[in-house]
């Protein structure tokens, strides 16, 4: 009789050491061997909760953080014509102008405030 035609395939799942295999009458080739239960249920979306990634705090809601924190900070913002600097709020609701000049410096929109073309800033540090 031809191999193909005594095929029997049979596939075994132990639970306890999580192991399949597939045997055949001709030969036994192991398709899956996973003795490391911990290897095995790792899952796309298993994140570790006490120590999330930056990147995926920092699009949490301000309030659903890990750690509570601000959305918004106060920066510097240097003036394109006259260098003189001016602490500004990154969610300002108000036209910021320069002291000196009386350029504008940022305009508010519905959230952050948009800067001036050509203004450079630097986040104010802790």
């Amino acid at each position: 009789m031809d191999c193909v035609e005594t095929q029997e395939v049979l596939a075994t799942i132990e639970i306890s050491h999580l192991t399949v295999q597939e045997q055949d009458s001709c030969e036994t080739t192991p398709i899956l061997m996973q003795e490391d239960p911990a290897t095995y249920m790792v899952l796309q979306n298993d994140v570790d909760l006490l120590n999330p990634p930056a990147e995926l705090e920092k699009k949490k809601h301000k309030l659903k953080r890990l750690v509570q924190s601000p959305n918004s900070f106060f920066m510097d913002v240097k003036c394109q014509g006259c260098f003189n600097i001016t602490t500004v709020f990154s969610h300002s609701q108000t036209v910021v102008v320069c002291g000196n000049c009386q350029t504008v410096l940022c305009q508010p929109t519905g959230g952050r405030a948009r800067l001036t073309e050509g203004c450079s800033f630097r986040r104010k540090g802790d």
